[in-house]
């Protein structure tokens, strides 16, 4: 196996054109049309985290406005993954009936209502129910990022991987950082500086638009050129041990990232910091991703194995859980610092994901299979740290379980970075 990115089967064909007759080769997708595609999986990648990082900064407000309890707002905390499993295997099927292209600009659409509604509609309830379809959105778009990426530039797996990443990081790190001046410069309204988010989320759905009926190189099932079969190879993906270690490792490092997006914040708060400051750490964590998020799938893509990564990754979140208990203020850039390193789990886990499979049709199946069912194990983890916040009345058994956490995490993301892919072991 080739390295240095992730190989293709074939040439790609233009979007949308039939088998080449004999001794003709497919011509490649148009130069304009790859562009519109590179801005929307950047925009999308914008918008795949504000929703979820621009609550923790202002979680104190949202509890207050909405008379929640902690233990209540553990749940709002694990709301997240809990959409991400549900709605997360949904994304295979419509995609073969819409096509990739054209769910996930309805994704971007229902991240825009979902934001704008969300602080209005009143009580606890309407504000979950405008979250969750908000979070509809994110899920089916974080299951095709892959599957768009691995179709429109197979040969530059690694490479559109790390952008998008980064652009993922990057919009994380705004949403943090920019939310509580925004809304102290709305007028002090925790429901304003929520819905600002709705307007980037609304300029994301455009270059879409013009993608809608484009499937991708390949056609729907993103098969190479001159196949005339529509039918996908049959995987059993369950019976993949690579499967299972990525779904697993997917999981546990969402339950680090999700805690941190939801909690870290609010460890800050109870030392002392303001809330200014510590929506800025966090945003310092979230901005780390930036550029290691183009890093690391570019260095992943061109190892044998990616289990070093790994153990570089869980040794920065070991440190950094240890140093929010023995000194949360007096060492708090740093630890937001090493937090964000141990964060770039994520860009890694979707690299693993593409370079786990040969085709797209593997990597679709792959992609919904280890991004749900690893949301799907994260669901706890966020909700039993509001548990033990509130029962305990401090954090250190919350971050004693984060630490303990990442040790099966190192071993799940060991097994899923060695040099195999699904079709050898299904």
């Amino acid at each position: 196996m080739r390295h240095d990115e992730t190989p293709t089967l074939s040439p790609p064909a233009a979007p949308g054109a039939g088998v080449p007759a004999p001794g003709t080769s497919a011509p490649g997708p148009s130069p304009w049309v790859l562009r519109i595609v590179i801005v929307g999986l950047v925009l999308a990648a914008l918008n795949l985290r504000p929703a979820i990082t621009s609550l923790g900064p202002l979680l104190e407000e949202v509890r207050d406005g909405l008379h929640m309890s902690g233990s209540v707002a553990g749940v709002l905390t694990s709301v997240p993954p809990l959409c991400f499993a549900l709605f997360g295997f949904m994304a295979p099927r419509l995609a073969r009936r819409f096509g990739p292209s054209a769910v996930v600009c309805a994704g971007m659409a229902a991240i825009a209502a979902g934001l704008l509604l969300r602080p209005f509609v009143g009580g606890t309830a309407g504000f979950l129910a405008a979250s969750a379809l908000a979070l509809m959105g994110i899920a089916v778009s974080n299951v095709l990022m892959p599957v768009i990426v691995k179709r429109w530039f197979p040969d530059r797996v690694g490479t559109v991987t790390g952008l998008y990443s980064m652009a993922l990081a990057l919009g994380t790190a705004l949403a943090a950082a920019l939310t509580v001046p925004l809304t102290d410069a709305l007028g002090g309204s925790w429901k304003s500086g929520l819905a600002v988010w709705a307007g980037l989320a609304a300029v994301a759905v455009l270059p879409w638009i013009p993608l809608v009926r484009e499937r991708g190189p390949g056609g729907a099932q993103g098969r190479p050129a001159g196949q005339t079969s529509t039918r996908a190879p049959a995987l059993r993906i369950t019976r993949s041990r690579t499967s299972w270690a990525l779904a697993c490792f997917f999981g546990l490092q969402a339950t680090a990232a999700y805690i941190t997006m939801g909690w870290m914040p609010q460890i800050f708060r109870d030392a002392g910091l303001p809330a200014g400051t510590a929506g800025v750490l966090l945003a310092v964590t979230m901005a780390m991703g930036v550029p290691l998020a183009f890093v690391i799938p570019r260095v992943a893509s061109r190892l044998r194995t990616q289990g070093p990564i790994v153990l570089v990754l869980s040794g920065c979140g070991l440190l950094g859980y240890a140093g929010l208990y023995l000194a949360p203020a007096g060492g708090a850039w740093l630890w937001a610092l090493l937090l964000g390193v141990a964060n770039c789990a994520f860009p890694l886990a979707l690299t693993m994901i593409g370079m786990r499979s040969r085709s797209g049709a593997g990597v679709v199946r792959l992609s919904a299979f280890a991004q749900s069912t690893g949301y799907l194990l994260s669901i706890p983890g966020p909700l039993l740290v509001g548990v033990l916040y509130q029962h305990s009345g401090g954090w250190g058994l919350p971050l004693a379980l984060m630490a303990a956490l990442l040790v099966p995490q190192t071993v799940a993301g060991m097994l899923a970075g060695r040099d195999r892919t699904i079709e050898d072991e299904c």
